[in-house]
């Protein structure tokens, strides 16, 4: 049996790394803190990796060379992973619970964001050699909780202090002196941000108010402006089951398509002006408004009690063309690089879905233990990502 099951391994490794690995990507089982390998041309699975910890609420970011992944466990550990032997190559317990991270533009460092004891913590990608430690303490001198943190370029992170209100950048080319700007009074309680693709914009969504706050990275001497300032004016907000995630953003054209809080809405915005051009009225409360590569469609799932419904949008029309079930628990969404095809995870259900984006029928399913984000390896070409 273990001659069996050996040979069994030796297949699935020699599998992965007899492709490319622009055709990888990985799956989170979060309830059993395991990765799995999969490839999008035929949409399958290749292998599993074992012994990630608590991915509850796991992300993760790709190396230059597509080759590595960096997870970033709510328990704080950072695990570094090898897609194509599909093993962990290093971990670290960086902190009590972390939310996230981000890579810098040239590849050479891993940021990651933390809710205890807050602040980020910055490592060397190549060894997880720990190379910088910033506390987020805010004009108020309370430690604050770190989240949206993203890339910049240059060895620059941004992210928002939640507790605190505001927003900061850290420029690491020093790593003996990080040099932190930083931007207060920002609105009540960002909880999540994006960068745009171009590097330009940064959105990080408000949780206490109504708003979006946005800061020009080209300009940033004019600091932090409102946009979208009381979009639910006039309306009763709902109860939050779960946070928007504007990182699934969605950009098509010159619109920018984001989640409202608290409301069954996806709201429409002008790329530049940064005023509302209209509302779409939808299912349920969004947590992911994500759009095709092309900018053809924007897909949207929701909070519950809708979330095993996933809405398509036309984003010329700005009409829904189609309501899909694909299973229960949608949490996640995730595009192959050139958009033919979409991956849901169905956490309920055990499984992820995939469908064609063109005809809207459901084309493979993989059975997965409870599984959350997924990943494409094409992320690592992109900033925000």
């Amino acid at each position: 049996m273990r001659i069996l099951l050996a040979a069994a391994l030796a297949l699935l490794m020699t599998a992965c790394a007899q492709r490319g690995t622009g055709d990888l990507g990985l799956v989170v089982e979060r309830a059993d803190g395991r990765l799995m390998v999969v490839e999008t041309s035929g949409s399958t699975r290749l292998a599993g990796i074992d012994g990630l910890g608590d991915l509850s609420h796991a992300a993760l970011v790709y190396s230059r060379d597509e080759r590595y992944a960096f997870v970033f466990g709510r328990d704080g550990g950072l695990t570094k992973v090898d897609l194509l032997s599909a093993s962990i190559v290093g971990r670290v317990m960086q902190s009590g619970n972390s939310i996230g991270g981000a890579i810098s533009q040239d590849g050479s460092l891993v940021a990651v964001a933390n809710y205890t004891p807050g602040g980020i913590k910055v490592f060397d990608s190549r060894t997880l050699a720990q190379v910088a430690d910033i506390p987020a303490l805010g004009a108020d001198g309370k430690a604050s909780k770190v989240i949206g943190i993203a890339d910049l370029p240059g060895k620059r992170f941004i992210y928002t202090l939640y507790d605190a209100g505001e927003i900061w950048i850290a420029d690491l080319a020093d790593l003996q002196a990080p040099r932190l700007t930083k931007f207060t009074n920002i609105g009540k309680l960002p909880y999540d941000a994006l960068v745009t693709g171009d590097g330009r914009w940064y959105l990080a969504g408000l949780f206490g108010e109504d708003g979006i706050a946005l800061l020009d990275l080209w300009n940033t001497d004019q600091g932090v402006r409102r946009i979208l300032d009381h979009y639910g004016k006039g309306q009763e907000a709902l109860p939050v089951y779960k946070m928007p995630h504007l990182r699934g953003w969605a950009a098509a054209g010159d619109e920018v398509w984001l989640p409202a809080i608290g409301h069954h809405q996806v709201l429409v915005v002008d790329k530049g002006k940064w005023t509302e051009k209209t509302r779409i009225d939808v299912a349920g409360q969004p947590v992911f408004a994500m759009a095709r590569p092309d900018g053809r469609q924007v897909w949207v799932n929701f909070a519950l009690p809708d979330y095993s419904k996933v809405q398509v949008i036309d984003t010329q029309t700005k009409r829904v063309i189609k309501t899909l079930e694909p299973g229960l628990a949608i949490l996640h969404m995730e595009f192959t690089p050139r958009g033919e095809r979409v991956w849901l995870s169905a956490r309920d259900s055990d499984k992820v879905v995939v469908y064609d984006t063109e005809t809207l029928e459901q084309v493979a399913e993989m059975p997965a233990v409870k599984p959350s984000g997924i990943f494409f390896t094409n992320r690592a070409h992109k900033t925000g990502l």
